[in-house]
């Protein structure tokens, strides 16, 4: 039964992605399941339907999932949520992707830890929502300007998320004031700081996300919804 909720779950969610890159002319983006929610064998059974890119928010379970799955092929691991400095050692040189970056503390330990280059995005608080962690948008060019002596990390784009219970023009408007920050950061050529991707969307909002530019979107719930109440893909 689960592999057949899956099956058709994914179907439906490649749908709407395919939809909303139609919709605004444009070839691709990254589909990340968030699989912070769900057990190891939930998770095997994700990858057995062909999806590559899985998230996790603590650091014990994309251990233990990174063990559990290192037979079942090529997989990119992305870390999503709040991670403290004291744990960084610990995951910083086993993930592809580091979705929160928002604080030079954070970076001079992700910095200090890392064995190879880490591909961050810097979150950004674009609601200004008080729960939401993140740099403010008037922070924006002088953290990425801070950046520039950390040798062990490059940032690839913006990440941020909507409120859970913005309509559809409030939506829009968050994302598209990301895709603007990213541009002004791409547009500096930076050799560290790229910036050419953009993490936004997750169940509930990726299909709005793709069409104002998201090239990751994090999707949780729509993978799972038959077995796990709605969560945020945080």
């Amino acid at each position: 039964m689960l592999q057949e909720t899956l099956k058709r779950n994914i179907q439906q969610i490649e749908e709407s992605i395919s939809d909303s890159l139609r919709n605004n002319h444009r070839d691709s983006v990254t589909l990340i399941c968030v699989s912070k929610s769900v057990d190891v064998e939930t998770t095997k059974q994700v990858v057995a339907e062909g999806i590559t890119h899985l998230a996790e928010n603590r650091v014990e379970n994309l251990l233990l999932k990174q063990s559990a799955l290192k037979e079942s092929g090529e997989i990119t691991w992305h870390f999503i949520g709040n991670l403290q400095r004291r744990k960084v050692k610990e995951v910083i040189n086993e993930i592809d992707y580091f979705h929160a970056l928002d604080s030079l503390k954070l970076a001079g330990e992700i910095n200090k830890r890392a064995t190879k280059c880490v591909k961050c995005f810097i979150q950004v608080n674009v609601s200004g929502e008080a729960s939401k962690q993140g740099i403010t948008p008037s922070e924006l060019e002088e953290f990425v300007s801070s950046l520039s002596e950390y040798k062990n990390i490059q940032i690839v784009g913006l990440m941020t998320m909507a409120p859970f219970d913005s309509q559809e023009a409030e939506l829009r408007q968050i994302f598209s004031q990301l895709n603007e920050l990213k541009l002004s950061v791409e547009n500096r050529k930076l050799p560290y700081a790229p910036c050419h991707e953009l993490s936004m969307g997750m169940s509930r909002d990726f299909k709005i996300a793709i069409e104002e530019g998201a090239t990751f979107v994090r999707v949780g719930t729509n993978f799972f919804h038959e077995e796990e109440k709605e969560v945020e893909e945080r």
